[in-house]
């Protein structure tokens, strides 16, 4: 499962519909992550703007890597603005056994934040600025030289 979502993400919402969806799947572990956006440096918010295609792809290879294993993952992302304390990421990693779970669902999040196509914004006084100090150069992309 993957999807992206205009604003905040509804956190319950997607742990409960991904725990509905595999519970009865014989897994023996759901593991989750959830990103909130913490209050600092003065933001009001953070905007991120997303190569779906890309990501979509990106996510793809994982769900591949980890097929061997019998794990199932699921991720929803933010497009657009979300204000503190709301959340722009979640993942949930299903897993026949914890420790592997838990190892995926590190490797999972470390990835993520080294190569998925996503531009972070920090919002300051309703103005939208690059959060350049905080992101990372796609490899190939030709983009932040």
């Amino acid at each position: 499962m993957f999807e992206l979502v205009d604003g905040p993400l509804n956190v319950p919402y997607f742990y409960e519909k991904y725990f509905n969806f595999y519970k009865d799947k014989n897994f023996g572990a759901f593991l989750s992550f959830c990103g909130i956006v913490r209050a600092e440096d003065n933001i009001q918010a953070l905007s991120f703007d997303i190569y779906d295609n890309l990501l979509k792809t990106w996510f793809d290879e994982w769900q591949e890597s980890v097929k061997k294993d019998n794990i199932k993952l699921c991720f929803a992302h933010s497009r657009g603005d979300v204000k503190i304390h709301e959340s722009s990421y979640f993942v949930a990693v299903l897993s026949p056994q914890r420790k592997k779970g838990l190892q995926i669902l590190n490797d999972f999040v470390e990835d993520f934040k080294a190569r998925a196509p996503i531009w972070k914004y920090d919002i300051k006084n309703s103005q939208r600025i690059y959060a350049k100090d905080r992101s990372t150069v796609l490899k190939e992309a030709g983009l932040l030289q």
